[in-house]
């Protein structure tokens, strides 16, 4: 009985421990920043836009690139509005990274617009260099034709296309 009520106290204390400890994920910090995009070596990563104030059209943006194989990848960007305005628009553009300048170098570009809508999407396999970082930006936009739209940017950390 005494070993029991013994073994009992020590299951408790350490589901009580347990419940306390604190898990700390790995850091990101020593992973370089360019632009605002950290260079990865993830097979995927997702950007989404960071609205500064809420407009009247724009409710959110989003893209993504992913490995798609040996020197692939899938680009993908949406729009999405309020409600239905007279046109929402995503640009996406695929950006290189040049170690030499340690910029992005824009290669490649792709938009698409939908008229009386509220979500306008594309997604793409692109043929690539393989050895270098890739990412994703888009530009978002929703409103009426002709007039001044919300707006918004996009973007992906890079990753490294083998």
């Amino acid at each position: 009985m005494r070993k029991r009520i013994i073994s009992l106290i020590i299951s408790l204390v350490l589901i009580f421990a347990m419940s306390f400890t604190t898990i700390y994920p790995a850091k990101a910090e020593d992973a370089k920043s360019v632009e605002g995009s950290h260079l990865t070596e993830k097979e995927e990563s997702n950007g989404n836009a960071i609205l500064k104030m809420r407009g009247i059209y724009l409710q959110t943006g989003d893209c993504s690139i992913t490995s798609a194989g040996r020197g692939r990848i899938y680009i993908y960007g949406s729009t999405t509005a309020n409600y239905v305005v007279d046109m929402v628009v995503v640009g996406v553009y695929v950006e290189q990274y040049n170690e030499k300048t340690d910029e992005w170098d824009q290669v490649h570009f792709v938009s698409k617009e939908a008229t009386n809508n509220y979500y306008v999407s594309l997604g793409q396999t692109l043929l690539v260099e393989r050895g270098y970082y890739y990412r994703v930006r888009a530009a978002h936009s929703a409103g009426p034709k002709d007039s001044l739209r919300d707006t918004a940017d996009s973007a992906t950390d890079g990753i490294m296309i083998k």
